[in-house]
């Protein structure tokens, strides 16, 4: 009864959001893929080395399949923001797009498998031989009850702090591993006018992940991973969550004050040209870094496990399914076999910045920092992160919303009372 009821209330909550995202405007009566000639693939991948990393998947897609077209519906939104918006009303109105994206987790996507609105895919990872190509426990992110519902396509780690290697040269600093030697450092910074900590925060999601790096860094892999799958005897009001939210806080006293105009993209920009020593993002920037700004890892910039992250590997993996409600699966089908493929993966994630999840992945293709990520994939303990396909819709929406009180109040004691009543109202 409880499994239905989060179910429910999150789908409630992921439809709502698509309905106020269609509030005066004219919804797009775009026909779904249908046949085998056309795919509409639907994504948040607009971005400089996202488009190009897409654009190069298509291309390995077209010369495998010539006679289908494929038709690229993307929608900006860092994390997907408006894309997810645009997705529930579509699929609501039973016009879902051939494949979409969604993050691995017991997010979004359990939602939608929870709500009959995807098609199991056993038969595709049996006849690809995926159960042997890809880790088994991430393979267990994308189960429910025996039957598995999307094809990874890369992964990502969200606790990673980026730094300009010649500002921290320059005055004997090194990345901090600890919260009391960030905040050393961004003392020393500060007196020299350069801004410690880069932060964005256009699409409300970029602050959402910062705290909950915060967060994992404070209390460990273990206690944040109960708390966060809503563990018996695990409270948001715990003294642990509350002296995470006002380290927080006080490592926003060291950040640009014009965060909340910035894209994710401008904040990376920054500690790139020199402008701020520190940004707390995931290695989606790295994709930036190389293939917007054409900088090298370890000279052009610097990376560090986040404060009190170490040994941990706060994961975000994007997949793609097949909706339950296609009147023809066979595009879908052929497209998800390029995407979880060996030759697919090799050639997305090099120029997204991503790495391929696949165990026979070829490091080879892979930069410094990349091979270094893959590195802690394979050794580190595996959690997911807010906002980022770790809890339900329903949570997140109110968790981003206590979020911006948060930013403006300054409350720590509200904020956690808050979330712990989005966690009861939305169980995890």
């Amino acid at each position: 009864m409880r499994l239905k009821r989060k179910v429910a209330m999150a789908l409630t909550s992921v439809v709502a959001i698509g309905a106020l995202s269609a509030c005066g405007s004219t919804p797009s009566k775009t026909p779904a893929a249908s046949g085998p000639k056309k795919l509409q693939i639907f994504s948040w991948w607009t971005g400089v080395a996202s488009s190009k990393a897409l654009n190069s998947l298509i291309g390995v897609f077209n010369k495998k399949y010539p006679g289908i077209k494929v038709i690229n519906e993307a929608v900006a939104g860092g994390a997907g923001s408006n894309a997810k918006a645009v997705l529930a009303s579509r699929m609501e109105a039973n016009n879902p797009p051939g494949t979409f994206q969604v993050h691995a987790g017991g997010g979004t996507l359990l939602s939608w498998i929870n709500a009959g609105y995807m098609a199991p895919l056993n038969s595709l990872y049996k006849q690809q031989g995926w159960y042997q190509d890809f880790p088994k426990s991430l393979l267990k992110m994308l189960t429910v009850k025996g039957n598995i519902y999307a094809v990874p396509v890369d992964m990502q780690r969200s606790n990673v702090l980026w730094y300009n290697p010649a500002i921290f040269k320059k005055y004997n600093l090194t990345p901090p591993t600890t919260f009391s030697q960030f905040f050393a450092d961004a003392k020393v910074l500060k007196a020299h006018n350069i801004t410690p900590l880069a932060v964005a925060n256009h699409g409300n999601w970029e602050t959402t992940l910062l705290y909950s790096d915060v967060l994992l860094g404070t209390l460990g892999p273990t206690q944040y991973e109960n708390l966060l799958t809503g563990k018996a005897g695990t409270s948001w009001t715990s003294p642990g969550v509350v002296q995470a939210t006002k380290t927080f806080l006080k490592m926003m006293q060291y950040a640009n004050t014009d965060y909340s105009a910035l894209h994710w993209q401008q904040a990376d920009q920054m500690v790139a040209q020199g402008k701020a020593a520190m940004n707390v993002m995931g290695d989606w920037a790295q994709g930036y870094f190389t293939t917007a700004l054409n900088l090298k890892p370890g000279t052009g910039f610097g990376w560090a496990a986040t404060p009190g992250s170490q040994g941990t590997f706060a994961m975000v993996s994007d997949v793609f399914g097949l909706p339950a409600k296609l009147s023809n699966k066979t595009a879908t089908k052929d497209f998800l076999k390029v995407l979880g493929s060996k030759a697919g993966q090799d050639t997305f994630n090099p120029l997204k910045g991503t790495f391929s999840p696949r165990l026979d992945a070829n490091t080879s293709l892979y930069d410094a920092y990349s091979r270094s990520a893959m590195a802690s994939f394979k050794k580190d303990q595996l959690v997911l992160v807010i906002g980022q396909g770790a809890a339900n819709p329903g949570f997140t929406q109110a968790f981003e919303n206590d979020m911006v009180t948060l930013l403006s109040s300054k409350n720590a004691t509200a904020f956690t009372t808050a979330v712990e009543s989005a966690a009861q109202s939305n169980p995890l």
